[in-house]
This record gives structure tokens, C-alpha cells and sequence, in this order.
């Protein structure tokens, strides 16, 4: 049987404006690296930004949503695995794949758990500590429902892991953990890139268009006078793709508050700074920035949220601080002392080699894909959940999807 992975995307991948991008096309390179054909599929508009999956040889087809299309096409292709990006992706095609395509293996990559993330949000936003109840929204209903019915869930981060199968009892059998997969960064690295002496300034990094990277800012914002005034010459450069006018509006010479927008290259701005500053309120999954950072060999100041799921035992690649007067003091720190700055720079290397190498993990994840796709029968009579949820929620989805067809002329 030919091995051919489709893809469903909520968007085409720009590696250069999102960490999802950049996983995206790490899960590609996993399933080229084992001889898959690739199609990717997706109802989004391409920007000048999105990754040129077709130099990549990989077959790329614009779908609609609630048309009948889509069930010609996917039934043309014939995949034997098919990868939603996100659970409304499943929510919106699975029903279709399961009935134009039903011996296909069905994979959910969560990019991160959309429950927690919005639990966190809500606390946030109320200013008081996360209750169980938070997580049980509408999405935690959706996103769970959409987990069971897929064969496999690509989960990024240990915490989330933890969560899924103690507090919620998903059975393993339906989980797998990948988190970033990189390349492992060599013994002489930091003889190759610029030392302390010359570099300067603060950066931060994030897509705008993401709100815990935006209210990440705005932490930024009310911390940066303290650290202004202590280090007189530093100034903080706020880097972002889909910068909007309310971000545009906190740019400030005078404080060396400047919102810089996209970065054209990531390695020249990160070789050029001498700390990256990722106060993150709220959140979930790994966090693409910290990662970037650690690989290019800079520091970072971050909370508990942001470092979660990413450095085990492991010491920190600078500093990880839960009150904004610690935030501020370990900046002024790390940017003035040397000797620290360095042993977090070796840090950060520590936990890429140690705990995102791709080669921990590639060959895990592909066994078990390819043993799920040989044995899918027995696999899903053992995940029952996933079939009640498959008659149950999706009959709505389904019929809701044929009447706007119908009613489209489709």
C-alpha cells in the first residue's frame, strides 16, 4: 500500500511568523523522512509569507468549507493516513474523511491544548488562580470530543500530557508525545556566534495576532520604566509579525520602546541581542520564542507558564520569575553580568541536546503511526469513546454542513 499523509490545514504553514508553522513543517520532514507522499489542503488564502510546499514536492489543493468537493477530492487521493492542524479542523472535515475515507488514520496534531490555554485566559483575565471548572468550557467539549474520535493525538508538551491522561483520563493508546524537533547544536556553537561584548538591547518575539503574545506586550509595557532606568542605554526591541495599530500605538523612542514588526531574519536580530524578554501571562503548548532563543544561543527571562513543558530538570537558559519586581531584577542581571549570561546560554544548549534532538523521537512516533495503520480495526473497537463520539456530535456537524451545501447550490 502506497504511504500517503494529507494534511488538513487551517492555514499554509509561514514558518517565519508562528511557531505552528515552524511544527508543521517539522511533521512534514518526519513523515517525508519515511518515504510518505504529501498532499497538503487547506481553505485559507496563501500570503507572501507562507512556506513554497511545492518546492518540497508536495501536492497542494485549496478546499472550501460545507462543499461536496472536498469529498471527491479526498476520496481521489486515497490517503492512508490524513493529519487535521488543529480540532476544528476535524470538526469540520473529519465526519467527511470518516465517511469518504473510513479505513484512513485519523491524526489530530493539538499544536497545543486549546482547553487549557483558554482555562488559563479566563482566570487571567478575571486576576484570580485557575479552578477546575475553567477547564470545562465549550471548547474543552469540542476539542476532547475531537481528540477521541481521531486513531492518534500529536501532543507538544509533557504538562499537557500529564494533564490529558491523570486529570482527564485519556488512554495512552490515542496519545502520542512530539514536541519540537530539532537539530542538536554542536560543541564549538558559541565560538561561532557573537559573544556578550557584542551585543545589546532587549528583544521580544511574537505573531500579534496571537493573544497571549499580545498581552505579553502589554507585561512588557508596565515593567520596562524600572528596567529603562537602571540600564539608561538599553532599549527594548518588540519584534512580530501582523503587527496591529494597538501594538503599532505603544512604540516610544523616547522610553526605547520600539515596536519593530515582522523580523526579516530571526538570526541576525537574535545575534544582535543580548536578552530576550518573554513575561508570559497565560498560555499553553511549547513555546516557539524560548526555543528559537535557546537554539541561537540567547538568554531569556520568562514565568513558569512560559518555561513549561520545556526544560525538565534541567537548569534554565536564564532566568524563569513569578513576580514582576523579580522580572525586572533578573533582567538587570542577566544583562549586566557576564558570567551568568553565559552559564544560561549553556544551558539553553543543554536543553535542546537533551530534550528536543530530533532523532528522541522520530523513530517512536513513526513505529507507532505506522502499527496504528496496520492494526486499526483493533485499535479503534479498543478506543469505544472515540465511537460515541463519532455517532453522536458529529451528526450535527454533518447535517448542518449539508444544509449550508444545500443551500450553497452545492
Amino acid at each position: 500500500m502506497q504511504k500517503h499523509l494529507v494534511i488538513i490545514g487551517t492555514v499554509w504553514p509561514e514558518p517565519n511568523s508562528t511557531a505552528a508553522g515552524s511544527r508543521m513543517l517539522q511533521l512534514i520532514a518526519l513523515f517525508q523522512k519515511d518515504n510518505y507522499s504529501i498532499s497538503f489542503l487547506s481553505s485559507a488564502k496563501k500570503s507572501e509569507f507562507s512556506s513554497p510546499l511545492e518546492s518540497q514536492d508536495i501536492d497542494c489543493y485549496s478546499i472550501e468549507l460545507n462543499e461536496d468537493s472536498f469529498d471527491t477530492l479526498i476520496q481521489t487521493l486515497q490517503p492512508s493516513i490524513i493529519l487535521f492542524d488543529r480540532f476544528m479542523m476535524e470538526e469540520q472535515y473529519g465526519w467527511r474523511v470518516a465517511e469518504q475515507c473510513p479505513d484512513a488514520l485519523r491524526i489530530l496534531d493539538t499544536e497545543d491544548v486549546h482547553f487549557l490555554r483558554k482555562a488559563r485566559e479566563t482566570a487571567y483575565k478575571q486576576n484570580r488562580e485557575l479552578v477546575f471548572e475553567d477547564y470545562l468550557s465549550d471548547v474543552f467539549k469540542r476539542e476532547f470530543a475531537a481528540m477521541h474520535r481521531c486513531d492518534l493525538n500529536l501532543i507538544i508538551s509533557e504538562y499537557e500530557m500529564e494533564l490529558l491522561t491523570e486529570t482527564f483520563q485519556v488512554n495512552t493508546s490515542i496519545l502520542q508525545y512530539l514536541p519540537f524537533l530539532v537539530e542538536p547544536i554542536s560543541e564549538n556553537f558559541t565560538n561561532e556566534i557573537p559573544p556578550f561584548s557584542q551585543r545589546s538591547h532587549f528583544i521580544s518575539i511574537g505573531n500579534f495576532l496571537h493573544e497571549p503574545n499580545w498581552q505579553t506586550v502589554l507585561q512588557l509595557k508596565k515593567c520596562w520604566k524600572s528596567i529603562k532606568k537602571a540600564l539608561p542605554e538599553a532599549e527594548l526591541h518588540v519584534y512580530g509579525s501582523y503587527a496591529t495599530q494597538k501594538a503599532q500605538q505603544l512604540h516610544n523612542e523616547k522610553e526605547g520602546f520600539l515596536i519593530k514588526g515582522r523580523a526579516l531574519d530571526v538570526a541576525t536580530v537574535f545575534n544582535s541581542s543580548k536578552v530576550l524578554l518573554a513575561p508570559i501571562p497565560y498560555g499553553a503548548g511549547l513555546k516557539g520564542k524560548l526555543l528559537e532563543s535557546m537554539q541561537f544561543g540567547l538568554p531569556n527571562l520568562t514565568t513558569e507558564i512560559g518555561a513549561e513543558g520545556m526544560h525538565g530538570n534541567l537548569n534554565w537558559n536564564g532566568f524563569i520569575t513569578q513576580t514582576e519586581e523579580e522580572f525586572v531584577q533578573k533582567a538587570i542581571a542577566l544583562y549586566q553580568n557576564e558570567v551568568i549570561w553565559k552559564q544560561a546560554q549553556l544551558n539553553g544548549i543543554a536543553i535542546i541536546n537533551q530534550r528536543f534532538t530530533k532523532t528522541l523521537f522520530e523513530t517512536d512516533c513513526i513505529t507507532k503511526v505506522n502499527h496504528l495503520n496496520q492494526h486499526l480495526k483493533q485499535h479503534r473497537l479498543q478506543n469505544f469513546l472515540g465511537q460515541v463520539f463519532q455517532h453522536q456530535t458529529l451528526q450535527s456537524t454533518k447535517y448542518m454542513s449539508k444544509w449550508i451545501a444545500l443551500k450553497n447550490g452545492n
